[in-house]
């Protein structure tokens, strides 16, 4: 099993997440946890496509870190 590092943005509308390593993977949910949820139902049909059509799937590759900002 796979993980994929998913990011998450708020916005006025609620909040969207999308996948780094998987263009076109993207979700939106009226709050963060909506979000969540939609995301990890994308990456499943977002890999399950990939494989029925015969195309390459990406292995995860994105890290992430944090800084602190003087």
């Amino acid at each position: 099993m796979s993980e994929y590092l998913v990011i998450y943005e708020p916005g006025s509308d609620g909040w969207s997440a999308y996948v780094p390593d998987l263009p076109g993977c993207v979700s939106t949910g009226t709050d963060r946890l909506d979000a969540e949820a939609g995301i990890r139902e994308a990456i499943s049909l977002h890999l399950e496509g990939l494989r029925a059509e015969g195309l390459h799937v990406p292995s995860p590759s994105t890290t992430s870190g944090v800084v602190t900002a003087a």
